[in-house]
């Protein structure tokens, strides 16, 4: 998996400028395209390795999305991946956090500390529960706001599709602009500055940018695996 992590990631930046695109020119070609290289997004390593069911899966994909490319169902699908995706990995963190579950981020620092969860010092255990409650918020608000959005979104926002006219309009562009880009720079400038506070935090532990994100890149793909697994 380790070759295939920078094309995965420039295909996963590729998708929200391509839906942004297409959500603003109201093209449905572009939005078509953007639906696309998500499907390759989550399939790379299967597609990689040769699988026969996700090339068959890229293949119906691609004729299905080919054959819709003159209508409204491209930029209709567009509306649900931010919102699935912020909803998903915030019900994760959010799911773990219950009686008898391990918060997801006690899993990795404990996994990068090489101990069990119920090892870690108290102050560390209570500031990665911590995290892990404010990353649910943060993620689980930023699906109620694309969902909003998405709701009120004009000319083609889920309400008017469904015969109701919203209390408020939104442009679609409007949405766009939340959904596909300022969402992900929230979450980029929230992980910065909660890694820049946790540098101060806790001065024995403090490690730089390269030498954190090499030690959760050896943690190997079988320990995410087995975090989205696990997490209760």
């Amino acid at each position: 998996m380790g070759p295939l992590l920078p094309l995965r990631l420039l295909l996963a930046v590729a998708y929200p400028l391509l839906a942004h695109a297409a959500s603003v020119r109201h093209d449905a070609v572009l939005a078509s395209l953007a639906l696309l290289d998500l499907v390759v997004v989550m399939a790379l390593v299967p597609l990689a390795r040769g699988r026969p069911w996700a090339w068959m899966l890229l293949s119906a994909s691609a004729l299905f999305l080919w054959s819709v490319r003159a209508g409204p169902l491209p930029e209709l699908l567009l509306l649900f991946p931010p919102m699935l995706f912020t909803g998903v990995v915030g019900w994760w963190f959010a799911r773990s956090l219950g009686q008898g579950g391990t918060p997801v981020i006690i899993r990795i620092v404990a996994a990068l500390e090489e101990c069990r969860p119920a090892d870690l010092p108290a102050d560390v255990a209570r500031y990665a529960r911590r995290l892990t409650a404010a990353w649910a918020g943060l993620l689980l608000a930023m699906t109620a706001a694309s969902l909003a959005l998405a709701l009120l979104a004009e000319p083609d926002g889920l309400l008017l599709r469904m015969g109701y006219a919203p209390p408020l309009q939104v442009s679609r562009a409007t949405w766009s602009t939340v959904a596909n880009l300022l969402d992900h720079g929230l979450i980029a400038a929230f992980f910065v500055a909660e890694f820049v506070w946790r540098q101060f935090r806790f001065p024995d532990r403090r490690q730089g940018p390269v030498a954190y994100a090499r030690a959760m890149a050896r943690l190997g793909p079988a320990f995410w695996r087995g975090l989205f697994r696990q997490a209760r």
